[in-house]
C-alpha cells in the first residue's frame, strides 16, 4: 500500500495537531511557540509544529523519571514482549511511516520504509533484554565475592537527526529502552513527525507512560534538555558545530555523551574492481541517495588513474538518468533536500566550487525547475579532478554533490583518505582480498565497506572516530552505551 498525497498530508497534520508526547499527555502547543513546516517537495506549508520550551522539557524529564522505576523493574520477558509488540505496530504501519518520513524530510518512499526498518531494531534489542549479564571477578584473597551488575543510566536524552527521525528512535531509544532506561527524545522541528509517531506506537504497545517522551524543537529546546540535571546520558546525532555546543552544555553536569557526527567518507576504486558494482554504489550513494543528506555517504570518490575516465563516465551517466520527483511516488529514486535553508546552503557550496580552479563541474550544479520548481530539488552534481584541500572535497556538504579525484598507488590514496578531520566510513572496491584487508586496517574510520552496498544493521556497531564522534549505535556495543557496570564486593567471612 502506498499513501496518497492527501493521506500523507492528513497523517502529518494529525501528528502536528496532537503535538508532543509527554507521559500519556499530548501537548498541541509548546512553550517555544510553533514552527511552520513546509513540504520539501512543493515548498508549501503543511503543518504547524509545537516547539518545546523549558517547561515542556521539565515535564518530559519528570515523566521519564517517574516511569524509570516501573520500566527498569519490569521483568525482562515482559520488557522484551513490549518491544516486540512495538515492532509489530511499526511494521503494520510501515506505509504510513514511509509517507510521514517523505513529508518530514523529502526521502522517497522507494528508499526507506522507516517503520519496518525501525521494527527490525526493536526485534534485535528485544532479544538482548534477557541476556544482559554481569561478571564474577577473580579475587586475590579468599573469603570474598566480587561481581558486577550492568545497570541502566536512567533518563536518556536522545537528540535524533532530521534525515531519519524514526530511524533515529530505533538507533537510540530502542537500545536505551532494552537496557531499562527511559527516554526523552528531541527531534528537530524541521522533521519531527516520525519521532512523534514512534512515541504514539510505544504507548499503544503497552510501554508505561513516560518511558518514551518526544519534545520537538531547535537549539534552545536541545540546550534545555542536554543541560537538565534530570538527564543521565545524552545520545546526539548531528553536525560538529552543534556537537560542540551540546558538549559545552553537558559539561555543567558532567553528563556523559554519545556522538554520531558528520562524515566525508572516501570511496576508493581500484583498477581490478567490478566497475558495474563500484560505479553504481559511487553514483547512487555519492550524489543521489537521500539527496546526499547522509553522514556516512561516500562523497569523496578516488578512482585509480587507469580507470578514472571510465568510472567518471559511468557515474555521470547513472546520476543523469536517475528518476527525480515526488518522494511519495514509488518510481522516484531521488527527492528534494529538506528545506529552503539547506537548498540555499548547498547551492552556495556549488557556486563556490564552480569558481575553484581545483576542479571542474561535469554534471548538475543547478536547482531543478519545471514541475519541481516549487520544491527544494537540486540536480545530482559531480565535480571532477578536485583538489583534496578544496572546500567541496574537504568539508561535509550534506547535499547531492560528489567530488571525484585520481590516485595512482595504495599508500597515496590511504594517506589522502585519512587526511580528513572526519572518520565515519570508508569504501573499497577491489578483487584483491589482501589489499581489501590491508586497507580496512589502515583507514582511520569507524566502518569500512568492501565490494558492497552498505546497510545499517541492528546487529553491527556504527559510529566514527576523530570529528565523526565517539560511541556506537547497533549491536551489543550499542546496547552497552546505555548500561554502566556497578561493582559489588562481599566479604563472606
Amino acid at each position: 500500500m502506498t499513501f496518497t498525497a492527501q493521506q500523507a498530508a492528513a497523517a502529518v497534520e494529525g501528528l502536528a495537531a496532537r503535538g508532543m508526547v509527554i507521559g500519556d499527555e499530548r501537548r498541541p502547543t509548546g512553550g517555544g511557540g510553533r514552527y511552520l513546516h513546509h513540504d520539501p517537495a512543493t515548498g508549501l506549508p503543511q503543518a504547524e509544529v509545537p516547539v518545546g520550551g523549558p517547561d515542556d522539557v521539565d515535564a518530559a524529564v519528570a515523566a521519564a523519571r517517574a516511569a524509570l522505576p516501573v520500566w527498569r523493574s519490569t521483568p525482562p520477558p515482559q520488557r522484551a514482549a513490549a518491544l516486540l509488540r512495538l515492532a509489530e505496530l511499526l511494521e503494520a504501519n510501515g506505509p504510513e511511516a514511509a509517507a510521514v518520513n517523505a513529508r518530514d524530510n523529502g526521502c522517497p518512499v522507494s528508499i526507506l520504509d522507516a517503520g519496518t526498518y525501525t521494527a527490525n531494531w526493536c526485534r534485535h534489542y528485544a532479544g538482548w533484554v534477557d541476556k544482559i549479564e554481569g561478571r564474577v571477578i577473580p579475587m586475590p584473597m579468599a573469603g570474598h565475592l566480587d561481581y558486577t551488575r550492568p545497570e541502566p543510566y536512567g533518563v536518556i536524552a536522545a537528540l535524533v537527526p532530521w534525515n531519519g527521525p524514526m530511524m533515529g528512535m530505533g538507533h537510540k531509544a530502542v537500545p536505551a529502552l532494552a537496557a531499562g532506561n527511559t527516554v526523552v527524545a528531541k527531534p528537530p522541528e524541521i522533521a519531527p513527525f516520525g519521532a512523534i509517531r514512534f512515541a504514539e506506537l510505544a504507548l499503544e504497545a503497552g510501554l508505561p507512560p513516560g518511558a518514551v517522551n518526544v519534545v520537538p524543537g531547535g537549539a534552545a529546546t536541545g540546550q534545555a534538555l542536554v543541560g537538565h540535571p534530570g538527564v543521565d546520558k545524552v545520545s546526539f546525532t548531528g553536525g560538529v558545530v552543534a556537537a560542540r555546543a551540546v558538549m559545552a552544555t553537558a559539561s555543567a553536569n558532567l553528563t556523559p555523551l554519545c556522538f554520531e557526527l558528520g562524515g566525508k567518507s572516501a570511496n576508493i576504486v581500484f583498477p581490478d574492481a567490478d566497475l558495474d558494482q563500484a560505479c553504481t554504489v559511487a553514483g547512487l550513494l555519492g550524489a543521489v541517495m537521500l539527496s546526499g543528506q547522509g553522514c556516512a555517504l561516500p562523497t569523496r570518490l578516488y578512482a585509480h588513474d587507469d580507470v578514472f575516465d571510465e568510472v567518471l563516465e559511468r557515474v555521470v551517466a547513472l546520476v543523469e538518468g536517475v528518476p527525480i520527483g515526488d518522494p511519495l511516488d514509488p518510481g522516484t529514486l531521488m527527492g528534494p533536500v529538506v528545506n529552503q535553508a539547506a537548498c540555499d546552503r548547498i547551492m552556495g557550496v556549488i557556486e563556490r566550487a564552480r569558481a575553484d580552479s581545483g576542479g571542474r563541474l561535469v554534471t548538475g550544479g543547478e536547482r531543478l525547475g519545471g514541475d519541481l520548481a516549487g520544491g527544494y530539488f537540486i540536480a545530482p552534481t559531480v565535480f571532477a579532478d578536485v583538489d583534496d584541500a578544496s572546500d567541496v572535497a574537504a568539508n561535509e556538504v550534506f547535499g547531492p554533490v560528489l567530488s571525484v579525484m585520481r590516485f595512482t598507488d595504495d599508500d597515496d590514496v590511504v594517506a589522502r583518505a585519512n587526511a580528513s578531520h572526519f572518520g565515519l566510513g570508508g569504501y573499497v572496491f577491489t578483487r584483491d582480498l589482501g589489499r581489501a584487508h590491508r586497507l580496512a586496517e589502515r583507514l582511520e574510520v569507524g566502518s569500512v565497506t568492501v565490494n558492497a552496498f552498505p546497510y545499517l544493521s541492528p546487529n553491527a556497531p556504527f559510529g566514527g572516530v576523530k570529528q565523526s564522534g565517539f560511541g556506537r549505535e547497533g549491536g551489543e556495543d550499542g546496547l552497552r552505551e546505555f548500561l554502566r557496570p556497578k561493582n559489588v564486593l562481599i566479604g563472606l567471612t
